[in-house]
C-alpha cells in the first residue's frame, strides 16, 4: 500500500468527502489568491514624485501687499496638489470585509452541501454491506429496503432475491437429508434385527462390523452435508466452560488431555464451535494418544492449539486431510472408525465463524490443529 492509500481515508464517504474538499479549497484558494492580485496590487509609478508634490497639508503662499481679504470668500484652506500633467499615481486597492465574509459563507454552504451528498451517496453501499453481513449470521434475517436511487434499488433487488435462493436452497436440502436420513436408517435397522436371529460365527461378528461402519459413514456424511443447513443463534459463549467440558468427557473415557491458558467468552454459534472442537480433540486422540489443549486470548481474536503426540502428516498431504472422505492410510483404516469427515466437518465450521483452520507438524513430533476465531 503507498504512503498516499494510507493517508486517505478508509470509507467511501471519507474518501469522496476528502476528494470534493480538496477540490473546493483549492479553487477557493486560487480565488482568493486572484481577489489579493487585483485589489492589492503594488502602486504603479513612473517616478517618484517631486518634492512638491509630496502628501500632506500645505499652506498657500503669502498674500501680496496689495491684497484686500475683504474680496477674498472663505478662510485659507488645506491644499492637496494634485500630480502633474502626464504623472498618474495609483492608489492601494485591498479588498472590503463584506468579500472575505461572502467566500467564508459560499465556503461553509458548499462543505454542509458536500458532507450531506456524500452521505446520501455511500449510505446504500453502507446499508447493502451492512445486511451482507447480517446474512452470514442469520439466513431468516429482515430484506433490504429497496429505497435509494436507481442504482441502490437494484442492487438491494438483486441481494434480496440472492438471500431468498439460498434460503430455499438450504430449506429443500434440509427435507432432502431428512429424507435419505429415514430411508437409509430403515434398512440397516432391519439389517441390525436380522443379524440377531443368526447363529454366533465369525461372519456373523464381520456382518455386524460392516452394519456399525455403514451407519457410522451415514451419520457422518449427513452431519456433515446437514451443517450448513442448521440455523442456530449467536450467543456469548464461555470457552473456558467448553473446554472443561471437553476435557473432562475424554478423561471419563479413559484418554489423557491437558488444558492451559485463559479466555473470555465469545460471541459464536454454541453447538457449531463444540463439535468443532471436538471434532479436532477426537482426531488429536484417536491418532496422537493423547491431546492438549491450550488457549490464548486477545481484544481482537481468540486462538485454540489442539496438539497430539503422534506421527503427524506428510507434508505433501497436509491440506488434503481437509477434503471430504480422505484419509491417510498410514494412520487410519475402515475398522479404526471414521469416515474422513472429521477434519472436513471443523474446517467448514470455523469459516461459519470467520475464522481459519490451519494443521502443523509440530518440531517435536505430532501434529498441531491451530483454530483462530475473530472477535466480533
Amino acid at each position: 500500500m503507498s504512503r498516499l492509500q494510507r493517508l486517505l481515508p478508509d470509507s467511501m464517504f471519507g474518501r469522496l468527502f476528502a476528494l470534493v474538499l480538496a477540490a473546493m479549497l483549492v479553487s477557493h484558494l486560487l480565488t482568493g489568491l486572484l481577489l489579493l492580485k487585483f485589489f492589492a496590487g503594488p502602486p504603479k509609478h513612473h517616478g517618484p514624485p517631486p518634492a512638491e508634490w509630496q502628501r500632506g497639508p500645505q499652506r498657500m503662499p503669502p498674500a501680496p501687499p496689495d491684497f484686500d481679504p475683504l474680496m477674498d470668500a472663505g478662510p485659507a484652506r488645506d491644499f492637496h496638489p494634485g500630480p502633474p500633467p502626464g504623472e498618474a499615481r495609483e492608489i492601494p486597492r485591498r479588498p472590503p470585509p463584506e468579500l472575505w465574509l461572502a467566500q467564508l459563507l459560499q465556503l461553509g454552504a458548499v462543505l454542509l452541501a458536500l458532507w450531506f451528498g456524500t452521505r446520501q451517496l455511500v449510505k446504500p453501499v453502507a446499508q447493502l454491506a451492512q445486511a451482507a453481513g447480517r446474512l452470514g449470521d442469520n439466513l431468516s434475517s429482515p430484506p433490504l429496503a429497496e429505497t435509494g436511487p436507481l442504482e441502490a434499488r437494484e442492487a438491494a433487488r438483486g441481494f434480496n432475491r440472492m438471500q431468498e435462493r439460498i434460503r430455499l436452497q438450504l430449506e429443500e436440502r434440509g427435507r432432502f437429508l431428512a429424507a435419505v436420513s429415514h430411508d437409509l436408517r430403515t434398512p440397516l435397522t432391519r439389517m441390525r434385527l436380522r443379524t440377531t436371529r443368526l447363529a454366533e460365527s465369525l461372519d456373523r461378528d464381520k456382518l455386524q462390523a460392516d452394519i456399525e461402519e455403514m451407519a457410522n459413514m451415514l451419520d457422518a456424511t449427513l452431519s456433515y452435508l446437514r451443517g450448513a443447513a442448521q440455523s442456530e443463534s449467536w450467543q456469548m459463549l464461555d470457552v473456558q466452560a467448553l473446554r472443561e467440558t471437553l476435557a473432562e468427557d475424554a478423561l471419563e473415557a479413559g484418554q489423557q488431555v491437558n488444558v492451559s491458558g485463559q479466555a473470555a467468552p465469545l460471541l459464536a454459534l454454541p453447538g457449531a464451535l463444540r463439535r468443532c472442537v471436538g471434532n479436532l480433540l477426537d482426531n488429536a486422540i484417536q491418532y496422537g494418544q493423547r491431546a492438549d489443549i491450550h488457549v490464548e486470548d486477545s481484544a481482537e481474536q481468540l486462538v485454540i492449539e489442539i496438539s497430539d503426540h503422534g506421527p503427524g502428516i506428510p507434508e505433501n498431504r497436509i491440506h488434503s486431510v481437509f477434503e471430504p472422505f480422505v484419509r491417510l492410510e498410514e494412520s487410519r483404516n475402515r475398522h479404526s472408525g471414521g469416515a474422513g469427515l472429521g477434519l472436513s466437518i471443523a474446517l467448514e465450521l470455523a469459516r461459519q465463524h470467520g475464522g481459519q483452520l490451519t494443521l502443523l507438524n509440530r518440531p517435536e513430533g505430532g501434529l498441531l490443529a491451530r483454530l483462530v476465531l475473530p472477535r466480533k
